[in-house]
């Protein structure tokens, strides 16, 4: 039987629009050895395994995931729709599978600067992906100043699933320049079911099941009574939840109706500044990194000629990474205690949550109305243990079981989170993934930076993705094109923000 989507990632395929579309991006640039350029002429795929160094080109990173595809199976499956929406859509080998179609390869006009990547990031982010094929897309991007490549992926919030699912830089990563070799397999498409097979098949689980067949129905017909239903059963009971939900963010520039069309800008900093200001002014690096994110949004605002009162604040989910039980003991001996987020991961941790780990999402308002850096971050430290001491972060999962917090990486949990209530319960994500802080090869070329893209949700025209690695802070800012025309300041104002809190020490 084929397997069924859960009912959370179907409702990302209803409720996705030309607005929303509901997949996540990377962005990862890798630089080419001096050898590279001349090597990337051959376009061929054969003989890319097993050797470092050479250019990341078409041909090496084709035949890199050609390989490593029966990881992450979901990558050739698509979703089949069942007659009369009976029953869930279900994922299904797709047998005409063409990975030349889902990788594809782009070229920057000179100087190929950053602006430029982030312009075609804004463009190929904006276009949704085409659910008649797998769900993801990646390019290959040659013309990069100082001899860089990129690679950008796209992979819908659907795919990501928490048991299957799994981002395509996770797959092709490695942690040394030789490429190693996962064994040759042949892979040969179950065949494709008929409507006839897929109604019988969502015959034979309303029978197991009764009540699921009445609810596939309603999701599909967007059933408002039953949505708020589902709402009042995840919040349980829980009165800390309840009360979030009664108290809406407040509104402003961040939350209006958005276009189709994207802007991006990213800005680099470096690990050692949080460190830095942690240990002068105490707390985590995740609380420097949302102080530097306040004060940012704070002289954004500013620069706009929006009234900022001593009172103000921006209204953040920010999805927090925590170890559940069993899931083995971090670098400092404490079993089960909230795994720190960017730029402090356990040795084993790579690109997001080791296994075993859980996921809260804390609701934290940021004080743009506070002129004094340190006093920024003193609050932003003060909420953060609030959170973790009052219980509120029962409330928060309550809020996280709401929203669909799922997925293997925060990233893509916090896009998950974003699509459901946002208009209400908060202004802006915040996603932190915890990286390596050693270098990252793909093909034998070695990667120098990632930067996320979180997708928007409806009337949310920012969100932000953070990310450390081998020593850097790397920030992501997508943003809706007609409401965050400016986020290129925006990326700007984080980098002066650091350097206010740097001013402090």
């Amino acid at each position: 039987m084929p397997d069924r989507l859960s009912a959370l990632d179907a409702s990302f395929l209803y409720l996705e629009d030309p607005t929303t579309p509901m997949h996540v991006g990377t962005v990862l640039l890798f630089q080419q050895s001096r050898t590279g350029g001349r090597r990337a002429a051959s376009g061929g795929r054969a003989g890319s395994e097993g050797r470092p160094g050479g250019g990341l080109e078409y041909g090496r990173i084709a035949a890199l995931i050609e390989q490593r595809l029966p990881l992450a199976p979901r990558y050739r499956q698509k979703v089949v729709q069942v007659p009369g929406r009976l029953a869930r859509p279900v994922w299904v080998d797709d047998p005409d599978f063409d990975l030349d179609y889902h990788l594809r390869r782009s070229a920057l006009p000179r100087p190929g600067n950053d602006e430029q990547l982030a312009d075609l990031v804004a463009r190929l982010m904006s276009r949704p992906l085409d659910h008649s094929r797998p769900l993801w897309e990646a390019y290959i991007v040659e013309g990069l100043s100082r001899g860089r490549v990129a690679l950008i992926t796209k992979t819908h919030n659907a795919m990501v699933d928490g048991i299957a699912g799994f981002d395509i830089g996770q797959v092709i990563l490695d942690d040394a320049p030789t490429v190693p070799r996962v064994g040759d397999e042949l892979w040969m498409p179950e065949p494709e079911p008929g409507p006839v097979q897929l109604v019988l098949d969502a015959a034979t689980e309303a029978v197991r099941r009764p009540g699921e067949i009445v609810e596939n129905v309603r999701v599909a017909a967007m059933d408002v009574a039953a949505t708020l239903r589902n709402v009042a059963e995840a919040f349980g009971g829980v009165a800390s939840a309840v009360r979030t939900a009664a108290r809406p963010a407040t509104r402003g520039p961040l939350n209006v109706s958005i276009s189709v069309q994207r802007r991006y800008a990213v800005t680099r900093t470096r690990l050692t500044d949080y460190r830095k200001i942690r240990r002068a002014h105490g707390g985590t690096v995740n609380d420097v990194i949302l102080a530097v994110i306040a004060g940012a949004l704070r002289n954004w605002l500013l620069s706009r000629g929006e009234v900022v009162t001593a009172s103000s604040t921006i209204r953040a989910m920010v999805p927090v990474s925590v170890r559940g039980p069993g899931s083995g003991r971090d670098e400092e001996g404490a079993a089960g205690r909230e795994s720190n987020l960017v730029g402090e991961p356990a040795a084993e941790d790579v690109a997001g949550p080791v296994a075993g780990s859980r996921v809260s999402a804390y609701l934290v308002e940021l004080p743009v109305g506070e002129a004094s850096a340190t006093l920024r971050l003193h609050h932003v430290g003060h909420a953060m243990r609030a959170h973790q001491e009052s219980g509120q972060s029962v409330a928060a999962s309550a809020l996280v079981r709401l929203s669909g917090f799922a997925p293997p990486t925060l990233h893509v949990l916090g896009a998950r989170a974003a699509n459901s209530f946002s208009r209400r319960l908060f202004n802006v994500v915040v996603t932190n993934v915890p990286g390596p802080q050693v270098p990252l090869y793909a093909a034998g070329t070695k990667m120098v930076e990632m930067f996320p893209v979180v997708p928007l949700a409806k009337h949310q025209a920012l969100s932000i993705g953070v990310g450390s690695y081998d020593g850097g802070v790397y920030f992501g800012l997508n943003g809706d094109r007609n409401a965050m025309f400016d986020v290129d300041v925006l990326a700007g104002m984080i980098d002066e923000s650091l350097d206010e809190l740097l001013g402090t020490v």
